[in-house]
């Protein structure tokens, strides 16, 4: 895929080498606290994920860099990454996931508009026609994110087990392409 060129963000593909980047990032109490699975993320989870799940095309996974100006074609800080996972061609849907990783990228808007590209990219470059996507109830900044690309709730979710074993309620959120 071609990158995907925003004021503030470019999207590119995920490859092998975001490997110790995004095992940094999940492993990040930040990032992970607002995962279902929480356990430690290593290398070998993230090369097992790209193998059976970004290369099968079940998972769409780009990476978020983050601009030096906005008339910036190029950047090479990575700062997060958004996906689609769950990805299902005869419905045309696909669950919604992002995360900023680095702590000093959070707040800039680079997450809202990584949400804008991306569904645009969902709807136009893959045809699908509606996403979905969990948070943690208490996550505001994201839910707010979330509503600015324009996805709304549509269920509430309690007691969502995690995978070390703590509740969190939890937003089912979904946007018509």
């Amino acid at each position: 895929m071609t990158d995907i060129i925003g004021k503030k963000v470019i999207l590119r593909d995920i490859t092998y080498e975001d490997t110790p980047l995004i095992v940094k990032w999940r492993n990040n109490p930040r990032v992970r606290n607002n995962f279902i699975y929480r356990e430690t993320f290593t290398e070998e989870i993230h090369n097992g994920w790209m193998k059976n799940k970004v290369e099968t095309g079940e998972v769409c996974q780009l990476v978020i860099l983050e601009k030096a100006d906005e008339d910036a074609a190029k950047s090479t800080r990575p700062v997060g990454s958004v996906y689609l996972r769950d990805i299902d061609m005869e419905k045309k849907t696909a669950e919604y996931g992002i995360f900023i990783g680095e702590d000093d990228a959070t707040g800039k808007g680079y997450g809202n508009e990584a949400a804008e590209l991306m569904c645009d990219y969902a709807a136009k470059g893959l045809g699908l026609k509606r996403l979905i996507l969990r948070v943690f109830s208490s996550n505001e900044a994201a839910r707010k994110s979330y509503e600015h690309a324009g996805f709304v709730k549509t269920e509430d979710m309690p007691a969502v087990q995690c995978s070390d074993g703590a509740l969190g309620d939890m937003i089912l959120m979904e946007k018509i392409l």
